[in-house]
């Protein structure tokens, strides 16, 4: 059971296969290997969405906080407004 395989780990395990002619278990290890990227490619994306709406929350904050002090500057109350 391998609990922290690597996708490197996966490739030295090819490699293996290669050295010793044994391909019988090669697709396995194609499979697992393209698993193990998709996982990498999808945990890159979510990263990419989380950043892109940590900037817009930071964008729309500070829309709120302009909005805020053009209330303020018009006279009217922003009491309620966290």
């Amino acid at each position: 059971m391998y609990l922290n395989r690597t996708i490197c780990g996966v490739f030295e395990e090819m490699r293996s296969c290669n050295e010793t002619k044994n391909y019988s278990y090669l697709l396995g290890l194609i499979e697992e290997a393209q698993s193990m990227a998709n996982k990498m490619e999808s945990k890159i994306d979510l990263i990419k969405d989380f950043e892109e709406l940590k900037e817009q929350c930071k964008n729309l904050t500070e829309r709120k906080n302009d909005l805020k002090k053009d209330i303020k500057k018009s006279g009217g109350k922003v009491d309620n407004w966290e």
